[in-house]
């Protein structure tokens, strides 16, 4: 079953359960923990709930985090430990020159004020696809798509690096190449326990290497993500045909 708490103009708080059903919402919850009962020796079982928290990106970063700001204090509202939000979360810019240029690296200010909210919220965020600076940005003037998980104090517990840029052409809309202001990434990021299970990495385009996803689910993830900022043509293309 698949909830959704909508929000105008374009965002979308879902949250996910089997089996489960909270007043007025349909919820999906992640694989049943076992929990020991305080009062008997008995075994209780313990549902965690995450939330699956969808927008519209603009070039405005602050009202793009005021916006997933929302989301994330509703979903802690309704008890979510885990709140994922989508790639270019941060923002999506007019052209490859305003996205260089927006971009900022993890110890910038916007990504503090996610740690802030996860801190302040007591909730794991899994941030999935940051337009990071990294340490090589004077060098190469790129930047990286970046997926960072931050636990509820705040910390970066992981961050992943797309390792498969989206360089494809598109009918009637000419080439689209990632590759021309983003690096890649060389490595996988070990599967991250949180309070969920153990989450696998991933980011959009990833989905089509499935060797990818096989090295993480024989790592031990539990939950696999591909946070994806897909367009009218190529999202179709993806996760009807890949996803069944």
């Amino acid at each position: 079953m698949l909830g959704f708490i909508t929000r105008p103009p374009h965002q979308l708080l879902s949250l996910l359960c089997t089996g489960y059903r909270l007043p007025q919402i349909s919820v999906l919850c992640t694989q049943p923990r076992p929990r020991a009962m305080a009062e008997s020796s008995s075994t209780s079982w313990e549902l965690p709930l995450v939330a699956v928290c969808q927008v519209t990106s603009t070039p405005n970063k602050q009202e793009n985090f005021k916006t997933c700001a929302e989301l994330v204090q509703e979903a802690t509202r309704l008890g979510a430990c885990l709140a994922f939000l989508p790639e270019a979360f941060d923002f999506i810019a007019r052209n490859p020159a305003e996205t260089l240029l927006l971009s900022e690296p993890l110890d910038g200010d916007l990504l503090g004020q996610y740690s802030q909210l996860a801190r302040e919220c007591g909730i794991w965020l899994s941030l999935g696809g940051f337009h990071e600076r990294g340490q090589d940005w004077e060098q190469t003037q790129k930047i990286y798509n970046c997926h960072v998980l931050l636990n509820s104090k705040g910390s970066v517990v992981a961050s992943y690096r797309k390792t498969h840029l989206c360089d494809v052409e598109i009918p009637g809309q000419g080439p689209m190449r990632e590759s021309n202001y983003t690096m890649p990434g060389y490595a996988l990021e070990p599967p991250v326990k949180t309070p969920a299970g153990k989450v696998g990495l991933a980011i959009c385009y990833d989905m089509r290497f499935p060797e990818l996803s096989l090295k993480l689910a024989q790592a031990g993830a539990e939950i696999l993500t591909y946070p994806s900022a897909f367009g009218s043509v190529t999202g179709p293309a993806h996760w009807e045909p890949v996803s069944s």
